[in-house]
């Protein structure tokens, strides 16, 4: 019978890229996976890593078996979640991957509600890009996750997770102050502020600029979009910024009518597949989605 942890083992070198990185993340030695993996491989009866350059990859038979390891880990965590039904309560501790600016906007109410609504319910944040985030979802570090996605890049939830929207945050383009914000031209030619040029969201936000006829200046990149908000107030860049950074900083800056005024990014729950109904996880995603909604 193939061993469960093996197989978690090989799933763990597929979703890191590398053994090395996978015994990294998991605090194990690069011998002591090899071992292991090199044990599943004889269970097998069949080669499932071949090497590449000085790294290795899964073999058909191992992106076969990972695969099947998703369905099994996926019936667990439905095992799982139908025992914590049948207590019909939430409670137990729960690990909540979130990003910044839900994190200080949104969680601390979402928090005290559910510590009076469900006294034996324990939630711990812990502040994630949204990349990463994902990734610790998958690796079971975390329980579920609280994302965003923007038109045109939210895809599909990868393999083995379940996603839902809890709500909607508008997303409106900002001229640095000091502009007439009706300057159709102004944004062609200042400067602007955007997130890492791999993220979702800046490659959102080029899109939009690019159909509306031209290429942003982008001159500075950062995650913190505060700084963002910032950057525009004191008149040095133009920014996207969505309804929840300008209230969450009580700002008194004007979206610019020249930019699109309709735009949005979804605020996704995700969880492990088997798992959206665990009782826990049901409270959190509707605590959350109310604050959304009234806010």
């Amino acid at each position: 019978m193939l061993d469960l942890h093996r197989l978690t083992l090989l799933r763990e070198v597929k979703l890191r890229g590398s053994m090395t990185a996978a015994a990294r993340e998991l605090s194990y030695s690069h011998s002591a996976i090899s071992q292991q993996l090199a044990l599943l491989e004889k269970e097998a009866g069949i080669t499932l890593l071949e090497k590449v350059g000085r790294g290795v990859k899964l073999t058909p038979a191992g992106e076969g078996l990972v695969r099947n390891t998703e369905a099994i880990l996926a019936a667990v965590e439905r095992a799982e979640a139908d025992l914590a039904t049948a207590h019909r309560r939430a409670q137990g501790t729960v690990d909540v991957a979130v990003f910044a600016t839900i994190a200080r906007s949104i969680m601390p109410a979402a928090l005290a509600a559910l510590a009076a609504s469900h006294p034996g319910l324990e939630v711990r944040l812990h502040l994630h890009d949204p990349e990463v985030a994902a990734v610790r979802l998958i690796s079971r570090d975390v329980d579920a996750v609280i994302t965003d996605a923007y038109p045109g890049t939210e895809g599909a939830a990868g393999a083995g997770i379940h996603s839902s929207v809890l709500g909607r945050d508008p997303v409106r383009g900002y001229l640095p102050a000091g502009f007439d914000p009706a300057d159709a031209a102004a944004v062609r030619d200042v400067p602007w502020v955007m997130e890492p040029r791999t993220s979702a969201a800046t490659q959102w936000a080029l899109r939009v600029c690019r159909e509306r006829g031209f290429e942003p200046k982008v001159a500075h990149h950062s995650s913190d979009v505060l700084f963002h908000l910032r950057m525009v107030e004191h008149g040095l860049a133009a920014a996207f910024l969505s309804d929840m950074v300008i209230r969450e900083a009580g700002s008194e800056v004007i979206p610019s009518s020249a930019l699109p005024r309709d735009q949005h990014r979804s605020i996704l729950f995700l969880v492990r597949e088997g798992a959206q109904d665990r009782p826990a996880l049901v409270a959190i995603r509707d605590a959350v989605t109310d604050l959304l909604a009234s806010s």
